[in-house]
C-alpha cells in the first residue's frame, strides 16, 4: 500500500521548519492576514497554521484571516497559535463550529507530538483546544445551566472533549475503559438535551454548550 500523502499546509511566517522536519507539505508561507486569505484561496491546503497576531497591525489579524478562510472554504482546517491565554479568542473561533479547528498556546510548538496532532487533528475535521484555555473557560463564573445537571467525572469527559480527544484518548487519560466514556458521553448528551443525531455533531454542539456557558 502506498505511503498516505503528506498534509499540505500554508503557514504564517515563523515555524516552517518544524513543520517540514514533522513531515508536512508546506505549500505556502505567508507574511501578513491578505496573503494568508489569497495563498489559503490559491493552494486549497489541508490545515492553514496562523499566529493571531499577524501584519498589517499585529493585532487579532491572524484571527480574522482564519474566520474568514473557514467561512469561505470549511473544508480547510486552521490553526490558531497565541502567545497569550486569551479564551475570548478562542471563543470566537468556535462560535460558528468547533470541528477542523484549533487554538493552541505558541509554547506548545515546542512540544512537537502536541503540536503535531493537532495538526493532524484538524485536518481530519476535528478540534484542538489548549488545556489551559479550557481550564480558563471551566474556572469562570458561572449562571445555572443544564451543565450543572453533569457529575464531576462528566463534567472530566466533556472538559476532554473539549480538547478534541476521543473516547479512546479520553478512556487513556482517566484510566478507565472506552464502555465507561461511552456511557458518559451517552449521559451528557441526554442531559444537555441533544436529540439523536450523528454522533460527531453532537459532540461538536456538547464542546459549544461547554465552552459558551
Amino acid at each position: 500500500m502506498a505511503p498516505e500523502p503528506p498534509l499540505r499546509i500554508v503557514v504564517g511566517e515563523g515555524i516552517v521548519r518544524v513543520l517540514e522536519e514533522a513531515g508536512f507539505e508546506v505549500v505556502g508561507v505567508a507574511g501578513d492576514a491578505e496573503d494568508l486569505v489569497r495563498k489559503a484561496g490559491a493552494h486549497k491546503p489541508d490545515v492553514v497554521v496562523t499566529d493571531i497576531q499577524m501584519p498589517p497591525t499585529s493585532s487579532d489579524d491572524g484571527l480574522r484571516a482564519a474566520k474568514q478562510i473557514r467561512s469561505a472554504q470549511p473544508g480547510i482546517g486552521v490553526l490558531v497559535l497565541s502567545q497569550y491565554l486569551e479564551d475570548q479568542y478562542a471563543l470566537e473561533l468556535v462560535r460558528e463550529g468547533a470541528a477542523g479547528v484549533g487554538y493552541l498556546l505558541k509554547d506548545r510548538v515546542g512540544d512537537l507530538a502536541v503540536f503535531t496532532d493537532a495538526v493532524r487533528r484538524v485536518a481530519a475535521g476535528g478540534s484542538a483546544l489548549d488545556p489551559q484555555v479550557v481550564q480558563r473557560m471551566v474556572d469562570r463564573p458561572r449562571v445555572e445551566t443544564p451543565l450543572d445537571e453533569l457529575t464531576p467525572r462528566e463534567r472530566e469527559v466533556l472538559a476532554l472533549m473539549a480538547q478534541g480527544r476521543s473516547n479512546r484518548a479520553i478512556a487513556d487519560e482517566l484510566v478507565v475503559t472506552v464502555a465507561a466514556v461511552e456511557r458518559h458521553v451517552t449521559s451528557i448528551f441526554s442531559k444537555l438535551g441533544l436529540q439523536q443525531s450523528p454522533e460527531d455533531h453532537r459532540r461538536v454542539l456538547a464542546v459549544l454548550t461547554y465552552l459558551h456557558e
